[in-house]
């Protein structure tokens, strides 16, 4: 028994020592540290209500990541003198392309039987990107991509984090491959290393907090905003490979870190300016928790983590993070839901779990207790081949996609708005729906082909011309306002040609032709106001048109309004005021009163119930449920714009379809196709009849 005793306490007080430290090679505590992870992103995607900020658990994992890596590093060094990239990256093939792999393939087999067909052409994208370890560059570029702004969920977009981490290490074994080979491993060569990775720490601190604040959407995903995350766990791994802390201190730290985790992610949520400075919370609370360690006191940290069930989940959060995303993605869609009941919730659950384990039995485990993927030949063999089959899956959902899009528009089928008045109006169903289901983000009015709709930053005017030039156009329009302006632009157009007009452009995504300051995604966007205003004075001193067509989402907000009454009040009060410059200066203004609004993913539901059409339409009431401000503006006294209602151009008295005459009329909740709004110019006209007399 004394023996037992003495060992006993040789264990606690090596746990103490940094040296004793730096030879452990399993880590309980993070493995439970692993779980909570997990268990916080699973509960966030399943009903972000209970956890707001639960997401934070992939930077707990990024954290976890950057210390085992940096672990791992620390001990080839010390033991074989030098660190082998080969070595490195086997590893890396071993440990995390098999159960990735896996879940890509079948992800995107059960893609082709359970999403609807619009959803494929993305899907084959995030599939290849995932593959290549790319998805966060692609997720990316999605976030500023206006026109994707309804883009719905992938089943693979979960892959981002992955590629964050696969990123930062084509950067961070350098640093150590150079340290050792350059022999300095002792003492005084550990505070080389320590210098080095603390500085590139800080440099991607410094680049997180800056982008977050100018660009949130893609900052959330770019490598260079993430790296300090994982830089945090291996500088921590450095650091206690060194020097060790008291026991009282590391059981303060061990539930003080484990506190911040759970501040983070109840009060954080989908507004928070994230990564930036709130990311440190929760990163800190993880290195906190794995500074730790074993306190060798009781009611510690290291006792909860290091529990039967904690290191359970810790063992399959790979395989369970992997799993889960799909899981929800496609019970939402067999459901054709936006979010999970508390049944389908628990059910989720259960499934991601049974998968997890199931990969973790079948997979990862012989994959690492065998001798498969053990040499650098092979692991690269499977790696390359592993990014072909995935790309294969993608590629034959792409020529699927190409196959669904063959639709040609024929005008005695496709009719548009002149079946309103039949029993059926949105058509015939033996006939197909143009633009197809799966070409309908295509079918874009020609300012964006053509470069001319103005992104948010823009602050100097660019328009497209049409038409005949100056000198042989009967009249001059211009048309002015966000993407629902352009979204007229071709019904313009059809207008224009008919009547000799020459038509410019003027318009900048989401931007009302307002002076008032709008709201953009929660925050003042500036650039819209300054932008009107210099369109403004354009129009006025320069080009001074004949006539000034204007159109903009109803559903715009005042920033700063104190509730939506006052922001529809100070945007119409804007509008009236630029108004009156145009007029002013000779141009009459035609405002286009605002299209009605559909359930989002519109064209999915077309794909779904294309023999069903009617189940896609919305009532009248509900597609006029925003009150648009033009109309208020109209109404401004000493104003005397025009304002034209295309109403009966989209609904029945009773209901607007989302299929009109066989014609797709709206490639998102509120957009007109291209298609869709060309066919209405014969509504416009005569709705314009009395406008620019003798033109």
């Amino acid at each position: 028994m004394r023996s037992v005793t003495t060992d006993t306490r040789s264990a606690s007080a090596a746990a103490a020592s940094p040296a004793a430290a730096a030879q452990r090679r399993f880590f309980p505590e993070v493995q439970g540290l692993r779980a909570v992870a997990v268990v916080l992103v699973l509960i966030y995607h399943v009903d972000k209500d209970l956890i707001p900020g639960g997401y934070a658990g992939v930077d707990v994992f990024f954290v976890i990541s950057g210390f085992l890596i940096t672990t791992l590093l620390l001990r080839e060094a010390r033991d074989q003198g030098r660190v082998s990239i080969a070595r490195f990256y086997v590893r890396r093939i071993r440990r995390i392309l098999p159960a990735a792999t896996l879940v890509l393939l079948v992800t995107g087999a059960a893609a082709f039987a359970l999403l609807p067909s619009p959803r494929l052409l993305d899907t084959a994208g995030q599939l290849i990107a995932s593959a290549a370890y790319v998805e966060n560059l692609y997720l990316a570029q999605q976030a500023v991509d206006y026109l994707a702004a309804e883009a719905a969920a992938s089943p693979v977009q979960h892959y981002w984090s992955l590629a964050v981490e696969e990123q930062f290490y084509l950067v961070w074994p350098l640093l150590f491959v150079g340290w050792a080979a350059l022999g300095r491993r002792g003492r005084g060569g550990h505070r080389v290393i320590l210098a080095a990775t603390a500085a590139v720490l800080a440099v991607s601190f410094a680049c997180s907090v800056l982008l977050t604040a100018s660009d949130p959407q893609a900052a959330y995903f770019l490598p260079q905003t993430r790296m300090w995350e994982l830089a945090v766990g291996g500088v921590l791994a450095i650091a206690l490979s060194r020097w060790g802390l008291p026991a009282r201190m590391r059981w303060a730290l061990g539930w003080a870190g484990l506190g911040a985790i759970l501040v983070a992610v109840f009060t954080y949520d989908d507004a928070t300016a994230f990564p930036g400075m709130a990311a440190a919370l929760p990163v800190l609370g993880a290195a906190a928790v794995i500074a730790a360690g074993e306190s060798g006191t009781p009611w510690s940290s290291y006792g909860l983590l290091s529990t039967a069930p904690a290191r359970f989940i810790g063992d399959i959060s790979y395989a369970l993070y992997l799993w889960h995303w799909p899981v929800i993605v496609f019970t939402l869609s067999l459901t054709e839901s936006t979010s999970l009941t508390p049944l389908g919730g628990v059910g989720v659950i259960l499934l991601s779990l049974a998968l997890a384990w199931a990969t973790k039995i079948c997979v990862e485990d012989p994959v690492r207790d065998g001798g498969l993927l053990r040499a650098g030949r092979s692991a690269a063999a499977f790696a390359m081949a592993a990014t072909l089959i995935v790309t294969a899956v993608g590629g034959g959902q792409y020529l699927r996609v190409q196959w669904l899009r063959a639709v040609e528009f024929d005008p005695d089928v496709h009719v548009g708005p002149l079946a309103l008045s039949e029993d059926t109006p949105e058509g015939d169903p033996s006939e197909p729906v143009y633009p197809s289901p799966v070409a309908v983000e295509d079918d874009l009015p020609s300012v964006y082909a053509d470069d001319c709709q103005a992104p948010n930053r823009a602050l100097t005017p660019q328009s497209c011309e049409y038409g005949p030039d100056e000198s042989e156009a009967a009249a001059t329009v211009a048309i002015v306002g966000d993407s629902h302006a352009a979204h007229w632009v071709p019904a313009l157009r059809a207008v224009a040609a008919e009547r000799d007009w020459r038509v410019l452009t003027y318009t900048k995504s989401s931007c009302p032709f307002s002076d008032t300051l709008i709201e953009e995604k929660d925050s003042a966007y500036p650039q819209c106001p300054e932008w009107n205003t210099a369109v403004t004075e354009e129009l006025t001193e320069e080009v001074r048109p004949d006539a000034v067509f204007t159109s903009s989402h109803a559903d715009a907000s005042a920033f700063g309004a104190g509730s939506e009454e006052e922001s529809k009040e100070e945007i119409a009060a804007g509008m009236a005021r630029l108004w009156g410059e145009l007029e002013d200066a000779g141009s009459e203004v035609v405002a286009i009163r605002d299209n009605p609004g559909m359930e989002a993913r519109p064209a999915e539901c077309v794909a779904r119930h294309d023999s069903a059409r009617d189940m896609c339409t919305r009532p009248r009431d509900e597609a006029f449920s925003h009150e648009d401000p033009q109309l208020r503006a109209a109404e401004e006294p000493g104003n005397s714009a025009q304002v034209v209602d295309l109403t009966e151009g989209f609904c029945t008295d009773e209901s607007c379809p989302v299929v009109v005459g066989n014609v797709l009329a709206y490639r998102d909740s509120h957009h007109l196709t291209a298609t869709y709004s060309e066919l209405l110019g014969p509504l416009l006209a005569r709705k314009t009849d009395d406008l620019l007399e003798g033109s």
